[in-house]
Order: structure tokens, then sequence, then C-alpha cells
């Protein structure tokens, strides 16, 4: 198997249970014109999010890592007309283009993004007494893993789901003399994830248009 083949299965999967979508189309678009990195979710990646916060019922979800915003509008989806979304940016072009999109897509009433580094918008969010979120995505600098997970736990209650992305890293997740950062980051999340009694977990390898990866699910318990 190889990447290509990856990419098509991909194209596949978008093309029959997805469609064209114009809204997300042109976030996409808009991100690619200010120049920013193409990392966002595959579109079968976003409706998965979407599913999720749906089974969920979610009325309240905390992204971490904004990007333009086409994560945010897949998950915003999912939320009642009274539901909230709050989605954390640490970049300022990042987060005016995410703004436009999420106007563009009608989500301006409900969708927040705020600007600044993500540990300080949580203990912001914490200090405030935030209502609990049901569903928080993590998808940001891989280093602070660990951090974003413990906000995260903070933020939730029972019968919520955290979801992080990108935790195989490649396979490289397996190696524990890896001094990347960003495996680092995983691999000390997971153990975090391993000593906390609060929550349950699995990770799934997944591969696709975005390449070999793979993706945390932690549910709250108690």
């Amino acid at each position: 198997m190889s990447q290509q083949q990856w990419t098509a299965v991909d194209d596949y999967i978008t093309g029959i249970l997805i469609g064209a979508d114009p809204v997300l189309d042109a976030a996409q678009a808009a991100a690619d014109a200010a120049g920013l990195p193409q990392i966002a979710v595959s579109a079968p990646q976003g409706r998965q999010l979407q599913i999720l916060a749906e089974t969920l019922g979610a009325r309240r979800i905390l992204e971490v890592g904004t990007l333009g915003g086409y994560s945010a509008i897949w998950m915003a989806r999912a939320l009642p007309a009274d539901g909230r979304l709050v989605t954390l940016e640490i970049d300022p072009r990042h987060a005016e283009v995410a703004r436009g999109n999420l106007h563009h897509a009608g989500f301006a009433a409900i969708a927040e993004v705020r600007l600044g580094p993500a540990a300080d918008s949580l203990r912001q969010l914490a200090d405030d007494g935030a209502e609990p979120f049901d569903l928080v995505f993590v998808d940001a600098d891989k280093a602070s893993n660990p951090l974003y997970f413990a906000w995260a736990l903070r933020l939730t209650r029972p019968g919520s789901l955290i979801v992080v992305d990108n935790t195989v890293r490649d396979g490289a997740v397996a190696d524990a003399g890896s001094a990347d950062p960003s495996v680092v980051g995983v691999r000390r999340l997971h153990e975090a994830v391993a000593a906390e009694p609060r929550v349950s977990a699995t990770t799934v390898q997944t591969v696709g248009a975005k390449g070999y990866d793979g993706f945390t699910l932690i549910r709250v318990r108690s």
C-alpha cells in the first residue's frame, strides 16, 4: 500500500459518503490563499468529529488548535442553535482566517475563536468557571499534549469525550528512544492517560490523505 492508494481511498470515501461541500471548500480555499499550512483534518476525519459530537448530543465543544477553522465548522454543524464552540489559536493570521470562515459558514453566533497561547486560554476558561465541555478536540503542538489533556480533563465532565489528533506520528510513537519533541509529547500523553483512573482510552492507527498517523479517543468516566 502507498500514499497514493490511501489518498485515492479517501477521495472515494469523500465522494460517495460526503459529497461536494461549497462551504468547506471555500474554507479550505481561504486558508490556502492566506498561506496557512495544509495540515487540517481530511473530510472523512471532519465527518467523524461531527458524528462523534452528534452521538454525544454535544452542546459545548472545545477545540485546541484552530488553524483555518475547517474542523471547527465540521463540529459546529453538530451543535444545536443554542450550542457553543470555543476554539483556541495562537497565530493571529490563522485566527483571522478562521473567524472569516466560521462567519461564512453561519456559525459566528455560536463559535468563538480565542487568540493566545492555548495554555493561557485553557487556564482562563477554568478560572472563569466555564460550563463543562461535552467534546474536546486537541490538534495543536504535540509537545504540549500532556498539558492539554490535563486541562481538558478539568474542563469536562463524566461522559465527555477528549479526542487528540496525530498521536501515532508515522509509527514513531513506538520509539522509546526518539528525541523528537512531538513524539516525546504523544508518548507522555499516553503515559498520562494510562495513569489517570478517571478515563478509559484507546489510540487508533489511521491511513489516508494525511498519511500514516492516528488519534487517541478518551472517555471521561468519573
